[in-house]
């Protein structure tokens, strides 16, 4: 779900008119790194729905693998309040509500990863 997001962020945050005042190569950066992003997270849901069990299953590569993704999602929680100055959101209802929302979704992703790291190494 996350990743078919990222294909509504063109006309969302208007990158139209915002992304030409880049320069070539930081334009291009950009377009590369939007795009793996939403690939990994294409690739981590798709593991997710279809390796479920795999996952649940004791191993070192679970261990790994479910670790990674705490770690991950830990990142990207704490970026939600480091990284995006409040400003952005604060005093607007549409931005709040997607705040809240995204810090909700990243705790779930934490817990859950972190729960699943715990079963495999109890």
């Amino acid at each position: 779900m996350l990743a078919i997001l990222h294909g509504g962020f063109y006309n969302r945050f208007n990158w139209k008119d915002e992304l030409p005042k880049l320069s070539l190569l930081n334009r291009q950066i950009f377009y590369v790194h939007v795009f793996f992003i939403a690939l990994a997270l294409l690739m981590q849901g798709v593991g997710c729905i279809f390796f479920a069990a795999a996952l649940c299953e004791k191993s070192t590569l679970a261990a790994a693998v479910s670790a990674g993704m705490c770690v991950y999602w830990l990142i990207r929680l704490i970026f939600q309040f480091v990284v995006y100055d409040k400003k952005l959101w604060q005093g607007k209802r549409f931005e709040t509500c997607m705040h809240i929302v995204f810090t909700l979704v990243w705790l779930y992703y934490v817990v859950v990863f972190g729960w699943l790291f715990a079963l495999q190494r109890s």
